[in-house]
């Protein structure tokens, strides 16, 4: 599958990039050849490779969610630098 510079002009404005001429042609060859290795790998039988999520068997190596008691409210705030009814006080953000 070949593109064109009319895809590469298409790409760039879906990008808002501004290419000259000159990086059009660079950009139609740096993608064409991106699309040729695509085809080499498209021709590789992989029927028998179970699909993965990642290359190495990782598992989750989080611990268990389990019920504590939390701060006390007077030492969760006694850093703050304003506090209001029990509460971190911050700016307005609108």
């Amino acid at each position: 599958m070949k593109i064109s510079i009319k895809d590469v002009e298409y790409v760039a404005l879906l990008s808002r990039l501004e290419l000259t001429e000159a990086e059009k042609v660079e950009q139609l060859r740096e993608l064409n050849k991106i699309l040729d290795s695509m085809e080499v790998l498209n021709k590789v039988d992989t029927s028998g490779v179970e699909p993965l999520a990642h290359v190495l068997p990782i598992y989750n190596v989080l611990r268990e969610d389990e019920l504590r008691a939390t701060l006390p409210k007077e030492k969760v705030l006694q850093n703050a630098p304003e506090e209001d009814e029990g509460m971190f006080k911050v700016p307005k953000i609108v």
